[in-house]
């Protein structure tokens, strides 16, 4: 299988995310090193695997459930 490796700035483009929030907000929250992203040879720059996350986008979505967006950007499970 083949996988597609992504920038952040590759991956906002297709999910019509700004990178910053990319870095900021979903990296580490609901895309995960070793599932969503890896860091090839223990360096810092970050490639994320488009098939991974196009998989699991879909699924978050669906399990979020009733939730109320908060003013500090997280969210309340009502």
């Amino acid at each position: 299988m083949t996988e597609t490796y992504l920038t952040t700035d590759e991956l906002a483009v297709r999910i019509k995310y700004d990178a910053r929030t990319i870095r900021e907000r979903l990296k580490d929250s609901v895309l995960f090193e070793g599932v969503h992203y890896i860091r090839p040879f223990g360096g810092r720059k970050i490639l994320y695997l488009w098939e991974a996350i196009e998989r699991d986008m879909p699924k978050q979505s669906q399990d979020a459930g009733f939730v109320l967006p908060m003013a500090n950007g997280g969210v309340c499970h009502g």
